[in-house]
């Protein structure tokens, strides 16, 4: 099992002397104690409207917030990433959840052909910092940058200086980056997502988000092995894979054991994988997805913790 101590946590210059006990005590609590991270992504409510949370194929609890929470809660997790509104609603009857709160949100409505994606800020730093005063757990902040987009100036000055305030108050800070906008033709290319990857490193990031890069034409190489370039790009900053899609549960633990040890990615950033899913069958995928992330475990190990033939916890 990867464990890292506190001395081993690589603390940025830009985190304020007074706050680098504060920063190491976050990191800790986000890796679980391990240098990887297990993201819990529950920002599509904004993101994707209703349609991820009821319909076909969903379990009907996922129609109720609250599961958000209850998998959170009775699951292995790192953080729980969602909207200040979201889990200031909650977070009351869940204190013990480590929060990442996330920033800009934008819904899917306006199309990449009617005008390039911009996901401004929804709230002041200083909104989140008194909940964090008022006794929230929140170790970090999240931010969601379309590189590509015609606003990306824009977006990438939000961010920057974000990190530098969020880093000055001992809080982490992990990037979602995502190539989109008419100037992006494929936004799953490997070299997009190695750039996007270089991007979140220069500006300060602790962790960036991005998808799973999709080899082309000529391109023999898995998404794996295409994925290494790119983690390689983003130096100190680790690189987690946003999850997609629900797909089967041996299917899901296969790619992710794929992405850490051949792709080189430090953890795992998963929304609907899980909360699609029943509370029972969601915390046994929980900790099946933490077992191979802060853990090692190997696929079918993992299955088995899924299964319920192995227990897992931390």
């Amino acid at each position: 099992m990867p464990t890292i101590t506190r001395d081993q946590v690589r603390v940025p210059v830009d985190v304020s002397p007074e706050m680098r006990n504060a920063y190491i005590d976050n990191y800790m609590k986000a890796t679980r104690e391990s240098g990887r991270l297990m993201l819990f992504a529950c920002d599509q409510k904004v993101e994707h409207l209703n349609k991820d949370f009821y319909g076909e194929g969903i379990d009907i609890a996922d129609a109720e917030p609250e599961h958000l929470f209850k998998i959170a809660k009775e699951g292995v997790i790192g953080v729980m990433a969602g909207q200040r509104g979201l889990i200031a609603q909650y977070a009351a009857d869940y204190p013990d959840i480590n929060y990442l709160v996330k920033m800009n949100s934008k819904t899917n409505l306006v199309k990449t052909d009617q005008e390039d994606p911009y996901s401004p800020q929804l709230y002041s730093l200083d909104a989140v910092l008194a909940m964090r005063d008022a006794g929230v757990n929140i170790v970090g902040l999240g931010y969601t940058i379309y590189l590509g987009s015609e606003y990306e100036a824009t977006m990438m000055a939000e961010a920057g200086e974000l990190i530098a305030q969020a880093h000055a108050e001992g809080l982490l800070v992990v990037l979602w980056i995502y190539p989109r906008g008419k100037a992006v033709t494929a936004e799953k290319d490997p070299d997009l997502i190695a750039g996007a990857a270089g991007v979140a490193l220069c500006l300060g990031a602790d962790f960036v988000k991005v998808n799973p890069p999709k080899p082309q034409g000529d391109d023999d190489r898995t998404p794996a092995e295409a994925l290494k370039i790119a983690s390689m790009a983003a130096g100190r900053t680790g690189l987690v894979c946003a999850g997609g899609s629900t797909v089967d549960a041996e299917t899901f633990l296969t790619q992710l054991y794929d992405q850490i040890h051949v792709g080189g990615a430090c953890g795992n950033a998963t929304g609907r994988n899980l909360h699609q899913r029943s509370l029972d069958e969601a915390v046994r995928l929980t900790k099946a997805i933490s077992s191979i992330t802060l853990a090692d475990y190997s696929v079918s190990e993992a299955m088995e913790v899924f299964n319920g033939q192995k227990s897992f916890s931390l």
